[in-house]
């Protein structure tokens, strides 16, 4: 008994982590002056090689050789992650992140409604009624959304959190896809379709190279491990619960940290 209850504070300490790490995503893309493009090829390269690096660490060498095992339903695991990566950094650059946050908290929602309709899973009616809450708060964001460049950071993050919903889905649907290694390809992959379309990618100074590679290893690498390895000791709906801690964190680091800043008089480029 006391094991028990042993792991499963470990699991919620190894979530709560998890959402922590994930949050500082928007801290992150406020600190580099850079094309979304470029940010995703270094942080896309920074946290596949560290999510690597866990994968060997954590399940030994043989692990790597699910990068090369995908089948069909693996492949579109890992594009719609990375579809929802190219939409969630231009996102935050485009609109508040008090926005793109309350977006992202409709993941599990429509994960639910698009379970509904490709495997037939029909949702409970709580789950029906918090979807439709959720979807009146996406009408409200929407609805006060500046135009131009307010409007198409919404909508980005709208189809960030369509996708992620979508992976959710296929997931399910093949519950033995190796996830971890799913994350570190859809990060290459990232990586490898943005050169074309970045503008600064042998432009970035020392300094934000480190901060680019905090921004994959911590928020990307960690946060994903953080969280497979907590939701083991967990039950999935409490371990989808604590994760939506993100969503009040992602605006607070950016409120804290900037808003200092600017009492201190300070341009957010000079301090850094």
């Amino acid at each position: 008994m006391t094991d028990a209850r042993s792991h499963h504070r470990l699991g919620i300490a190894l979530v709560v982590a998890a959402a922590v790490f994930w949050s500082t995503a928007p801290f992150f893309t406020r600190l580099l002056p850079y094309d979304s493009w470029t940010i995703l090829f270094w942080r896309g390269l920074f946290a596949g090689v560290m999510i690597m690096g866990l994968m060997v660490v954590l399940q030994g060498r043989d692990s790597l050789r699910d990068l090369v095992r995908f089948d069909v339903n693996g492949w579109l695991v890992a594009s719609f992650s990375t579809l929802a990566m190219i939409a969630f950094i231009p996102s935050l650059q485009l609109t508040d992140v008090s926005n793109v946050a309350i977006i992202v908290a409709t993941g599990p929602f429509l994960a639910a409604g698009l379970a509904w309709i490709w495997l037939k899973e029909i949702p409970r009616r709580r789950t029906m009624l918090a979807s439709a809450m959720a979807l009146v708060g996406v009408v409200i964001i929407v609805g006060g959304a500046r135009a131009g460049a307010d409007v198409l950071g919404v909508a980005l993050a709208c189809f960030m959190a369509l996708a992620i919903a979508a992976m959710t889905v296929m997931v399910r649907r093949r519950r033995n896809t190796p996830m971890i290694a799913a994350a570190a390809l859809s990060n290459f992959l990232g990586s490898a379709i943005s050169p074309p379309f970045a503008h600064g990618i042998t432009a970035v100074s020392g300094f934000d190279l480190m901060v680019l590679a905090m921004f994959g290893c911590c928020q990307v690498a960690l946060g994903l491990t953080l969280f497979f390895l907590g939701s083991r000791l967990l039950p999935s709906g409490q371990a989808a619960l604590i994760s939506t801690l993100e969503t009040p964190l992602m605006p607070f680091w950016i409120w804290v940290v900037f808003g200092t800043i600017r009492r201190c008089g300070c341009s957010p480029a000079a301090r850094w």
